[in-house]
């Protein structure tokens, strides 16, 4: 932070928004309504999408564009040239949320009060690229939203507020997404404010709880039968929409899209990964049994379970799954 301007009134600062996907877009839209003066987004490039592929701007440079904010999408940002344009911007603060590009020192240092993250775990529970995914992976029962003082390491920063979320039974990653993006956005609204009048209480991180969120591979989609089925459940919660929780069955791929775990055991001494009597429900590696509810053929849209097993004799009894 080397800048001899005062910041400005917190109550209408001067904002560079970094972000990129969904999650981001509720943050952006929060700045804008609390009538902050967001003079510049920073997203990553556009990129081929669908089956054109065609190039597709972010959704937070779409949303952008729609607000009449200019939009910057350099490659990377180590480039001085880069460094030199974002501090002539002469901004109060940035706010990141999911930007998907490290922030080099020169970056972090330009903004009058720093650069802030809104970061989609309870810090340091999850620091990373995919947390909404990884808690639900682990079984986590909660996790939240921390806003976030940036600094060089990765998500390492002092916190600066949290808010707390529920994680059920039957929770998935869209859901989960979606409500942690709003609880983001209006946790910022909250914070930002102190932040700007140089209030805002910094706690450091502690050093018990450390997780890292990795980025998710296409391949850990893939459903091993043999684990047990409250974990096969997890899989498909966290893995739809993207990338995907997949089984096979004969020479065909399939992706699982909704699953429960049964209420019944599978019956002792079945192998991991066979349809039992109804065609419906499939034993794991813990002795349960997982009630599969809709599944997807390539190339088609997700349908029941009922209504994929009349176009599709090879879903019955007796079958295994791989």
């Amino acid at each position: 932070m080397t800048t001899d301007r005062p910041a400005s009134d917190a109550r209408r600062a001067r904002v560079v928004f970094m972000g990129t996907p969904d999650f981001a877009v509720p943050s952006l839209d929060a700045l804008v309504a609390a009538g902050h003066d967001v003079i510049c987004v920073y997203t990553q490039p556009a990129r081929p999408a669908g089956r054109g592929q065609k190039l597709q701007p972010t959704p937070v440079a779409a949303r952008a564009e729609a607000l009449g904010i200019p939009v910057r999408t350099p490659v990377k940002l180590r480039d001085p040239a880069d460094q030199a344009a974002f501090a002539a911007l002469d901004a109060d603060v940035a706010v990141v949320a999911a930007y998907g590009l490290i922030l080099p020192q020169a970056v972090l240092d330009a903004p009058v009060r720093g650069c802030v993250n809104v970061h989609a775990s309870l810090l340091p529970r999850w620091r990373g690229a995919a947390p909404i995914h990884r808690a639900l992976l682990a079984g986590d029962t909660e996790t939240g939203v921390t806003i976030m003082a940036m600094e060089a390491g990765l998500d390492t920063g002092a916190m600066l507020a949290t808010c707390r979320v529920p994680i059920g039974p039957q929770t998935t990653a869209q859901q989960l997404h979606d409500q942690l993006a709003a609880d983001g956005a209006a946790l910022l609204a909250r914070t930002l404010p102190a932040v700007l009048d140089g209030t805002a209480v910094a706690v450091p991180q502690p050093e018990d709880g450390v997780t890292y969120a990795r980025k998710l591979e296409k391949a850990e989609g893939r459903i091993d039968w043999t684990a047990d089925a409250a974990a096969i459940d997890r899989l498909v919660r966290a893995f739809t929409p993207w990338p995907g929780a997949s089984f096979t069955l004969g020479d065909e791929t399939l992706r699982l899209v909704e699953a429960r775990p049964a209420a019944q055991p599978a019956p002792a001494g079945t192998p991991p990964g066979t349809l039992l009597d109804d065609g419906r429900t499939v034993a794991c590696g813990d002795g349960r049994a997982l009630t599969l509810i809709r599944a997807q053929r390539a190339g088609r849209k997700p349908m029941t379970i009922d209504d994929l097993a009349r176009g599709f004799p090879d879903l019955a009894p007796g079958r295994r799954l791989g």
